[in-house]
């Protein structure tokens, strides 16, 4: 069974932190002035209730533009375990204002896993870079891991795909692209098996392939 995690409320003490930053990082509406583009009129709808995005990872600070785009959701997101090591604060930050889950890519464990599952089942937004490291010099995206649509079969959650276009200059203005909510279910006949897994994720690649071009990349 999954690791229980309660739904959050509106105003949650667990979310303190989180939601101030939020709220004093407002401004960054203004300033970033994100402009979202849709892969299709279902794309447009708010994104509601657990969620699994995902995105391309162009650069560090796209846990920021993110939260920023996607103001009205809050989100964990999953981040390398060695990003929690640097110091005590940043443990405390990554923890408790970006609301990360740590991960350790090469020993990936069953509780993290849970602890994941627990948090779409109770309706919140965990977003990943299933590419598993910045992509800063190449267009488009490298190869998905394909533990993303394991973890949304799990869940029972859609994947919401993303595609956030590199900035050009350091004022330059967030662009993504947005897809509809995928249900991974759909690809499965019965007890889903890899084959059923390697299909979705090769969707999803396809999926982002399409928001690159739609905004320009």
């Amino acid at each position: 069974m999954s690791k229980e995690v309660k739904k959050s409320k509106l105003f949650s003490f667990r979310y303190f932190f989180h939601d101030v930053m939020r709220i004093f990082g407002a401004p960054g509406l203004l300033f970033y002035r994100p402009k979202k583009i849709y892969l299709t009129p279902n794309a447009k709808k708010h994104i509601k209730g657990g969620a699994l995005i995902i995105s391309n990872h162009v650069s560090v600070n796209d846990p920021m533009y993110i939260m920023i785009a996607l103001w009205y959701r809050r989100h964990h997101f999953i981040a390398m375990r060695e990003l929690f090591d640097h110091s005590k604060f940043t443990k405390w930050l990554f923890t408790n204002c970006f609301l990360c889950i740590p991960i350790d890519r090469d020993n990936f464990s069953i509780m993290t896993f849970k602890e994941i599952v627990a948090h779409l089942q109770a309706g919140e937004a965990v977003t990943m870079f299933p590419e598993g490291h910045v992509n800063a010099e190449e267009k488009g995206t490298n190869s998905f891991k394909s533990g993303m649509v394991v973890m949304a079969l799990r869940s029972g959650c859609p994947i919401v795909p993303i595609y956030l276009k590199r900035r050009k200059h350091w004022y330059s203005r967030i662009v993504l692209g947005v897809g509809e909510p995928i249900n991974v279910k759909d690809f499965c006949e019965g007890t889903p098996n890899i084959n059923d897994v390697n299909k979705a994720t090769a969707y999803l690649q396809e999926q982002e392939a399409k928001l690159a071009e739609l905004v320009g990349e």
